[in-house]
């Protein structure tokens, strides 16, 4: 199997998350009891246990908080994907995100740059959300 073959698992809590990825829409939870914005998708709010939720867009950017290059495939990648980059992600909404980086500058990714949200087809319509730098005028 590789990242194309993947197939979301079925969970009320995460199913919301999963279908606005066929519109490459990227949805975050908001806890009705605290207002906190929560990621991953799960049934409680990890700040009050609440379970009660409503489903907000992102705005698909934020900044690097960490940065890992992989040379050796791990779980679903391959030989070709590397090296491939992984990154926690500040979204400006609020949250972080583990994600990968992509494009051809993934490699140059270092903590505090900036990056916009793009998308990856994957089985039966959905999407993975991905990474890129956003343009800068000093690289």
């Amino acid at each position: 199997m590789n990242q194309t073959d993947f197939l979301p698992p079925s969970r009320p809590a995460t199913a919301p998350y999963w279908e606005a990825t066929r519109s490459r829409s990227l949805v975050l939870q908001r806890c009705q009891v605290c207002a906190s914005l929560v990621h991953h998708p799960r049934e409680a709010c990890p700040n009050c246990l609440g379970q009660e939720f409503s489903w907000e867009p992102s705005t698909g950017t934020g900044s690097i908080h960490a940065v890992s290059v992989h040379h050796v495939p791990y779980g679903v990648m391959t030989r070709a994907d590397c090296p491939y980059v992984v990154a926690f992600i500040d979204l400006d909404d609020g949250i972080r995100f583990l994600s990968n980086i992509v494009g051809p500058r993934r490699l140059s990714a270092a903590v505090g740059d900036r990056v916009r949200l793009t998308w990856k087809p994957v089985a039966d319509g959905y999407h993975l959300p991905l990474f890129e730098l956003e343009a800068t005028a000093d690289r």
